[in-house]
């Protein structure tokens, strides 16, 4: 079995090779799969917006003996029997109830039941209400640095590269990256609270810096082909790709591993909310961002550029030579 640094030696000299620009019919075919279905689970399992985006009253019950959801939800139906309540368990000793905008009777009282029901003084019960103007303004700033973050993306790329078609396909790519992860919390259920779109800024900012390292290495290789050059556009493309697979797995895994342990530990041991719409988000959109740059961003980079006369004839010239000389096309 070959050691992980000579197949990282075979795909950087292209003794090995994987066909990503090849292929790239496929690989377009499963990403258009991926975001069409992750755009219409929304239609059948709602999006879940944690309170900051809704609105309504929050009850925090501290130093209880048992942390039963059960309870919690009971307590709250016995004031207001049609309302909706979200309970989870913060710690080993504390629990959170979320509920519909209540009104200041209505608070006190579900904060008296809560007390009784856990066997708590009303003193270890803290209540707390966000209306839904703040919702809406969390929102609004939300999609305004998601509208920023991709504006200054595209003009800083096309400046860098000197080349719109390489901002087109890293935009496209971080979108791609951002529909399906948004996708998956709504398959799942997961909800999407303001550190979880914390998350989302920051997996676009890892995307974006994997794609810029693939792209500068396509950069490389295809300012380097001239006359003698044996390979045509696509093919350059795709060996970049390759020469820095091995980085972009080993960048991946470095990244989810500690995420990974920040997200199962503070969900399942600490109990810590937001630690666990951070970390989820950014474990989940980290394996997207990987998977985007490769199969999405580079090949739809070339596919872009090889439609170009000049590349188009310089292609055209190099595969006629290589029929002349009797290499398989």
């Amino acid at each position: 079995m070959r050691s992980m640094s000579q197949f990282g030696n075979d795909l950087y000299t292209g003794k090995t090779s994987f066909p990503f620009v090849g292929r790239r019919r496929l690989w377009f075919l499963i990403a258009a799969i991926l975001v069409l279905g992750s755009a219409l689970v929304p239609l059948f399992r709602p999006i879940q917006f944690s309170i900051e985006f809704t609105g309504g009253s929050q009850f925090t019950v501290n130093n209880v003996q048992t942390t039963d959801q059960d309870i919690a939800t009971d307590a709250v139906h016995s004031v207001v029997p049609d309302a909706t309540t979200k309970v989870v368990t913060i710690g080993d000793n504390a629990v959170r109830v979320q509920t519909d905008q209540m009104t200041d009777a209505e608070s006190r009282e579900v904060s008296a039941a809560l007390a009784e029901a856990y066997g708590v003084p009303v003193s270890e019960v803290s209540s707390s209400f966000i209306g839904p103007s703040w919702g809406a303004d969390v929102t609004r700033q939300s999609l305004w640095g998601l509208a920023i973050f991709l504006a200054l993306t595209f003009i800083i790329l096309a400046l860098y590269f000197r080349t719109w078609k390489m901002s087109v396909s890293a935009i496209i790519g971080l979108v791609d990256v951002l529909v399906i992860t948004i996708g998956v919390y709504a398959l799942f259920g997961f909800e999407i609270s303001p550190a979880a779109v914390i998350g989302f800024l920051t997996i676009l900012s890892y995307a974006l810096y994997d794609t810029t390292v693939v792209f500068d290495k396509i950069r490389e290789n295809t300012s380097e082909d001239g006359e003698v050059s044996g390979r045509t556009f696509g093919e350059s493309v795709n060996l970049a790709v390759n020469q820095t697979l091995v980085r972009s797995i080993n960048t991946t895994v470095v990244a989810i591993l500690p995420t990974g342990a920040i997200l199962f530990i503070g969900a399942l041991w600490l109990g810590a909310q937001t630690l666990t719409d951070l970390s989820l988000s950014i474990f989940v959109g980290t394996i997207v961002a990987a998977y985007s740059t490769i199969f999405v961003a580079a090949p739809l980079y070339s596919l872009l550029r090889e439609n170009e006369p000049a590349i188009k004839a310089r292609d055209t010239r190099v595969l006629a030579a290589r029929e002349l000389a009797g290499t398989p096309v």
